[in-house]
């Protein structure tokens, strides 16, 4: 099916068929972009050609130091030109990079370094005495630590460990890269938050990230030379394989350490920044930032916003101050983004709430990406009438190879062909998919379905709120109600009752919150808020 009748000579060779790899992005980008910039971090500015000039160095001083073809190499870094050039470095030297969530525990961090078989570990000198830890806690052998101490920063070597620098000066700034040989090939291990037991090991092979990276290249409508700033963070997904994309359209990437309104705001305005991707509670800091932390600019600042369906309410104050937002969806298994929310030409004329609402859907599926469905807990087709709620299931070369060492989740996860995403959603006729909540998020009350998203909204839309987030909390009358937990606005007040009314106005009186608790809300490194935390202090009696 498909051959020709005569395909004699009709081979593959090195002539026509070369694996796909996110290294050729860069390969080229210093023979066609060798003087424009590609990264920036405060005074640092380095060329193209000296991007990977400095990533023959990381490559070849990895092999140096005994880093063979398959290997792991580990990182505790947070976004600064160290981390960028390992996303290189580290597969151009044929082994497998394993970024690490820095805010994670030393026996996490052990569990990682010892399931991934870590040889080294490339550690921000921040972050060695968290490596200390876990290197002693691990039964296995333990990885080389070289750290990699921040000027830009203020943060200093401890003089325990080699330098980053000194490292790679041991490199050789010419060493050829190590290609894959197939594009099935293993680029990367990253390691789910392991919220309910030990994370697990999701593998990207170079395939996927180099089709992903070029989707998104198509569904952000990028041109030649954007400017990123790099808030998702470098071990979340790869931070969604942005760093492997600019070099494909000669980007600059401008790297920034600590996620906070003034330095976003400070790199929008002096370095022209042009996107970036972040969580809704990236777009909360902007839009509730002080004064003093504003600073102007003249362009759009184009932004891929996931993590959780942010709130109508951030989305229609944000965009009045220059930011085009686009809502897309994905996870650890799909490299990141795997969605994206297609902006229909009948939805122009929609402001306020309206337009809002439009844009928190997760939309369609990428151009790299098969269909993305909704399926009832049989497997099968749900309709797209915006009603009927089923599991998001997808395909596509943007789906990881796997869970590493752990073949019985591999196989839960990919049953009958799909990938599950355990994401509870509905379809509207033109396929927009829109998430209803996580499956474990749902509340029961009474034998009626309260989704957590649609309350958190309804909160959110008090102009006293600044984040929200919805657990079950147990009822011997209901089973469950909804509980809300609150951050409220610097200098706002709003009192339980007055909250509960607003969404009682909002929203059916069993989709009410029966408790409001303002505190601080418990975050990931990513912006994303931990749940399971609300509902342990729940469980506890603590609130």
């Amino acid at each position: 099916m498909g051959w020709l009748a005569d395909e004699t000579g009709l081979d593959r060779c090195a002539a026509n068929y070369v694996p796909l790899t996110p290294l050729s992005f860069l390969t080229r980008g210093r023979e066609v972009f060798a003087d424009r910039e590609a990264l920036v971090y405060g005074r640092t500015r380095r060329t193209y050609a000296d991007y990977a000039a400095r990533v023959s160095r990381l490559a070849s001083a990895l092999a140096g130091a005994g880093i063979a073809p398959g290997d792991v190499v580990s990182t505790l870094l947070p976004n600064v030109p160290p981390h960028a050039e390992a996303h290189f470095g580290v597969p151009a030297a044929g082994a497998v990079l394993n970024a690490i969530n820095v805010r994670l525990d030393a026996d996490t961090v052990a569990y990682i370094l010892g399931h991934g078989g870590a040889r080294l570990i490339l550690c921000d000198s921040a972050f060695v005495p968290l490596a200390e830890e876990a290197v002693a806690m691990m039964e296995d052998e333990a990885p080389r630590i070289v750290e990699c101490p921040d000027d830009e920063a203020g943060v200093a070597a401890t003089g325990r460990h080699t330098t980053y620098e000194d490292f790679l000066a041991g490199g050789d700034p010419e060493a050829p890269w190590r290609m894959p040989q197939d594009e099935w090939e293993s680029l990367a291990l990253n390691y789910t938050s392991g919220t309910t037991g030990r994370p697990k090991g999701v593998v990207y092979h170079h395939r996927g990230a180099y089709l992903n990276a070029m989707g998104q290249v198509l569904s952000w409508r990028m041109v030649l030379h954007p400017r990123y700033l790099t808030i998702v963070p470098l071990f979340h997904c790869n931070g969604w394989c942005h760093t492997w994309m600019m070099p494909a359209i000669g980007g600059t990437v401008v790297c920034c350490r600590d996620i906070a309104a003034k330095p976003i705001f400070e790199a929008i305005a002096d370095e022209t920044v042009t996107h970036f991707g972040g969580a809704p509670i990236v777009l909360n800091l902007l839009v509730n930032a002080k004064e003093a932390d504003r600073r102007t600019f003249d362009h759009v600042v184009e932004v891929f916003t996931a993590g959780a369906p942010p709130a109508p309410s951030i989305l229609s104050r944000i965009e009045p101050m220059g930011f085009h937002v686009t809502q897309v969806y994905g996870l650890t298994e799909t490299y990141g983004p795997a969605t994206e929310c297609y902006w229909r030409e009948e939805w122009g004329d929609l402001q306020g709430d309206d337009r809002a609402a439009m844009k928190a859907r997760q939309g369609v599926a990428m151009p790299f990406m098969e269909p993305v469905v909704i399926w009832d807990e049989n497997g099968r087709p749900l309709p797209r009438d915006g009603g009927h709620q089923g599991e998001i299931v997808m395909r596509g070369n943007g789906v990881m190879k796997g869970y590493y060492r752990n073949p019985e989740a591999t196989e839960k996860a990919f049953r009958g062909g799909w990938f599950h995403s355990e994401d509870l959603a509905v379809q509207h006729p033109e396929g927009h998919v829109q998430i209803a909540d996580r499956a474990k998020d749902i509340i029961i009350s009474g034998g009626e379905n309260v989704s957590s998203v649609e309350v958190e909204a309804a909160v959110m839309a008090h102009p006293a709120v600044s984040l929200c987030a919805v657990v079950a909390m147990a009822d011997e009358k209901w089973g469950e109600v909804p509980c809300a937990f609150v951050e409220l606005k610097d200098g706002a007040k709003a009192s339980e009752a007055e909250l509960i009314a607003h969404v009682r106005s909002r929203l059916a009186g069993f989709k009410t919150p029966k408790k409001v608790v303002f505190r601080e809300l418990p975050k990931t490194s990513t912006g994303k808020i931990q749940k399971f935390e609300l509902r342990t202090l729940l469980k506890s009696g603590a609130c």
